[in-house]
């Protein structure tokens, strides 16, 4: 879809249009730091005199320790030894600068960990996560920011719990197995966290709560491998760990936060280590200066790989939108599909879906796909703004 906004007409553009690309990942298919370098490739195609500044974000999901790598220049990145989804070896990254730690929940749980034909939340589980805390926290880490997103599991956090000393347990005094459905099976908690009082911020922009119609299980499973017929099973499940943990550990209400629906309900075990949630798209949008470089700038773009109802609930683009309009600027969404078709801070949205005329070839080829689509935009949208 594009949108052709007037509020924008009659802009007096310079010869050299200053333009500022800060674009989130494209799940599945590009990096937001080949995002940028695409959209500015096609863009310079048609523009050769303008100048393309490339600001590639993240809100909390895969690349979330790239941008901040990037903007952080006394951060150093760590590598750790844990386990994936289903419990197998795998390293992991990290960040730290000072006593601060920086962990994508992802590089433990994250579905890109997984084929296709292993996803199934049931099964799944954050217990990799709780191993990279642990590491942090044992050298040092007094405050942990943990990027929520892109997660394969729906297990409330309840793996990441155990690897941080809590002891989930069935009728027969057993520790329960991984995963959501094994969930169904706790009966009590037990148990000391080895958290050292470090201080916890979930950077995140879902503000679903745990259970229910918008929650974990009945929004986000189905993206994880989740069947239609499974999900009352897992919903149940979810439901009988949370009364346990509000009986045995007693943090009321936990559930119905905003927020704690976030990665499979990770966003709800961090309300039970008295966590702080914050927008993850905010965060690093002030890490990486995008207030100043959107300043400088005559003309914003900013994008991701699809762009529906949920972006603009405070993610990534709808941040970028909202702070170019703060500044007067236009801002542009180029996505690879798109949902929606207007928003009062937006100048424009395209599609490489459309300009390709199907989901099937904008997937093909991503990167050549997104720059055609700039090269194209470039071409039209400021003579038509004249």
């Amino acid at each position: 879809m594009a949108s052709d906004y007037t509020q924008f007409r009659g802009i007096d553009y310079p010869f050299r249009v200053r333009i500022l690309i800060a674009p989130d990942k494209f799940a599945g298919t590009l990096t937001a730091a080949e995002a940028a370098a695409s959209i500015a490739e096609g863009w310079l195609r048609s523009r050769p005199d303008d100048t393309a500044t490339e600001l590639p974000l993240a809100d909390g999901g895969p690349g979330f320790i790239d941008v901040l790598e990037a903007a952080i220049p006394t951060a150093t990145r760590r590598t750790v030894d844990t386990l994936d989804p289903l419990g197998r070896a795998v390293k992991a990254d990290y960040l730290r600068d000072g006593d601060t730690a920086y962990i994508e929940s992802a590089a433990a749980c994250g579905l890109h960990l997984l084929t296709p034909a292993e996803r199934d939340p049931r099964r799944t589980t954050t217990y990799g996560l709780g191993l990279i805390i642990a590491a942090a926290i044992e050298t040092g880490a007094k405050q942990i920011v943990v990027g929520l997103g892109g997660s394969a599991t729906n297990d409330a956090g309840a793996g990441m719990l155990t690897a941080l000393g809590y002891t989930f347990r069935d009728a027969a005094g057993e520790p329960i197995g991984y995963g959501g459905a094994a969930l169904a099976a706790a009966t009590s908690v037990d148990g000391h966290l080895r958290t050292r009082d470090v201080r916890f911020i979930a950077a995140t922009d879902v503000d679903s709560p745990l259970h229910g119609p918008v929650g974990a299980t009945a929004v986000f499973g189905p993206q994880k491998g989740l069947r239609p017929e499974d999900q009352k099973q897992l919903e149940h499940a979810l439901m009988v760990f949370t009364s346990i943990c509000e009986r045995d550990i007693g943090y009321l209400h936990a559930a119905e936060q905003p927020g704690a629906g976030a990665a499979g309900g990770l966003g709800y075990a961090f309300n039970l280590l008295d966590g702080r949630r914050e927008s993850g798209a905010r965060l690093t949008c002030d890490a990486v200066g995008l207030d100043a470089a959107i300043a400088a700038a005559d003309l914003v773009i900013s994008g991701e790989g699809s762009f529906d109802s949920q972006s603009l609930r405070g993610k990534l683009a709808a941040e970028v939108a909202s702070g170019a309009a703060a500044h007067g600027k236009p801002c542009l969404v180029l996505a690879g599909r798109s949902e929606v078709d207007s928003h009062p801070d937006l100048a424009g949205v395209y599609s490489v879906t459309d300009l390709l005329g199907s989901a099937a070839k904008a997937m093909k080829a991503p990167a050549q796909g997104l720059s055609a689509l700039a090269e194209q935009v470039a071409r039209q949208w400021i003579a038509n703004r004249a």
